[in-house]
């Protein structure tokens, strides 16, 4: 079994930049979408008390500070693995969607569009590194996992977790408030208690 989660919601989620490999901090809200995804996890690991459960995170600092929420929730130790990690969009990295959007309209067009950044990666090589470390992993039954990964990244690893098709794997959804299980083949989304982003201090 394997619970596929991806970050809270960052600063430059907030502000429709493109985010890639580049760094940026949970907004409030993030931070709060990771402890319901805790406290999910903690309730759905607590029904196999007897399992060794592993905690498995990309190094982006947004996956990395959601992991440490969970791992602490669930008195874990978090391990990193550069192959999760999200797809490089290169020169647009940092910039605003509206902007890029501007400039490359017929890019948007297509569902792909992020793959078309210059200098970044593409589909086959994000397929590929998520899908070695998907194989590197123990076979199920025994597999107990808690990925944190990224948007894109998640979609590619459901994607060859469940044999999808391209163009099903790029329509699945991406949500910063539900987790994924994968087990038996079959990929079921679990919505976590919502959450309220906190108000903002006045002035």
């Amino acid at each position: 079994m394997l619970y596929l989660c991806r970050h809270g919601q960052t600063e430059w989620n907030r502000a429709h930049r493109l985010q890639g490999q580049a760094e940026a901090d949970l907004t409030p809200l993030g931070r709060l979408q990771a402890a319901a995804m805790a406290d999910l996890l903690h309730d759905l690991t607590a029904r196999e008390p007897s399992a060794d459960w592993r905690i498995v995170a990309s190094p982006l600092r947004r996956a990395r500070d959601t992991a440490k929420a969970i791992a602490d929730r669930l008195g874990l130790e978090v391990a990193f693995d550069d192959r999760l990690m999200e797809l490089t969009v290169g020169e647009w990295e940092g910039r605003l969607y509206a902007d890029v959007r501007r400039e490359r309209p017929e890019a948007f067009e297509s569902p792909e569009w992020f793959f078309t950044a210059p200098g970044g990666e593409t589909y086959e090589q994000v397929m590929a590194r998520v899908s070695d470390w998907l194989g590197a992993q123990a076979a199920e039954p025994e597999r107990r996992l808690i990925v944190v990964s990224h948007g894109i990244a998640g979609r590619l690893l459901r994607g060859a977790y469940a044999g999808l098709s391209r163009e099903a794997t790029l329509a699945q959804d991406v949500p910063q408030d539900a987790l994924y299980r994968l087990s038996a083949g079959q990929i079921a989304r679990l919505d976590c208690e919502p959450v309220e982003e906190p108000a903002k201090e006045q002035a």
